[in-house]
């Protein structure tokens, strides 16, 4: 197998707008897991890209993520208490 048969989709740029932002990477398959995550801090880029073995992108905090479609832009969370 090579690089050709991994790469099945285009990928995204993640950019971090605060400390912590967590990317979480999904598997395919009959059951949805958690196969790959990374903390990123204020002002990181992360270049995302699905395969024959990610299927999704779950991103935690504050960050502008870039498709070619276009930006969207994600609030984060308050903190509560």
């Amino acid at each position: 197998m090579d690089i050709q048969d991994e790469v099945v989709a285009e990928y995204i740029v993640i950019k971090a707008l605060e400390r912590g932002v967590t990317i979480i990477g999904l598997t395919r398959g009959e059951m949805t897991r958690i196969h790959h995550t990374e903390k990123l801090d204020k002002g990181e880029l992360m270049v995302a890209q699905f395969t024959r073995h990610t299927s999704a992108i779950k991103i935690r905090g504050k960050a502008e993520v870039f498709t070619k479609y276009g930006k969207v832009e994600l609030e984060g969370q308050e903190a509560k208490g």
